[in-house]
């Protein structure tokens, strides 16, 4: 790392999880948060057709504009702005964050017994220069009875959560089987994250 490398990254992102998975891995964060929650909200809607891989990286990279535009505007200091965005695929259809716990009960349904795709793309920018990475990870669900899933929808652990359930809390006992990236499951892919980080200090 040069001298004018700056020490710190810029986290465009309100999850706690990748805040803690970027702190694991010993970096010293500044979070640059939208200042209108429902406006970035919408940058995350779904185009007709649109690919999973294809949406998770089209949203990151509208993420990352939007967190360089704030970081101009506030006339803050430069540093890498990293962007992420999680996405939960069953075949092509896309299982984004639920309205409400009627939508959150269907999607656990429909993942019952079934194997879906765990994709998180991450961008990372630093002056002009900008890196990025897609981590695609398979989860297999056991089949979840109607209690099962009344039981995770009355904890709450649904809300703002990709497909309605966080893999690192009590959907934990729904998984049968994971292949990938763990962390990038739960919203920050570690090795890729790690990766960029090196390649954007280079």
């Amino acid at each position: 790392m040069t001298e004018s490398t700056p020490h710190f990254i810029y986290l465009a992102s309100q999850s706690p999880r990748r805040r803690q998975l970027l702190e694991q891995l010993g970096e010293r964060l500044s979070l640059l948060l939208p200042d209108d929650a429902e406006a970035a909200e919408a940058l995350e809607a779904v185009r007709p057709g649109e690919a999973p891989a294809t949406y998770v990286r089209r949203v990151t990279g509208l993420k990352l504009q939007d967190a360089l535009r704030r970081l101009t505007d506030r006339h803050l200091p430069p540093a890498p702005v990293l962007c992420s965005d999680t996405t939960v695929a069953l075949g092509r259809q896309i299982l984004g964050k639920p309205r409400d716990a009627q939508d959150a009960a269907d999607m656990l349904a429909r993942l019952s017994g079934q194997t879906h795709r765990v994709l998180t793309a991450v961008a990372i920018q630093s002056g002009q220069r900008r890196v990025d990475a897609l981590s695609d990870s398979r989860v297999r669900f056991a089949a979840l009875t109607p209690a099962d899933i009344a039981a995770y929808i009355a904890s709450g652990e649904w809300e703002g959560k990709a497909g309605a359930y966080a893999i690192q809390g009590r959907a934990a006992a729904f998984v049968e089987h994971i292949s990938g990236s763990y962390s990038g499951i739960m919203g920050l892919p570690l090795f890729e994250t790690a990766d960029l980080l090196k390649q954007i200090r280079a």
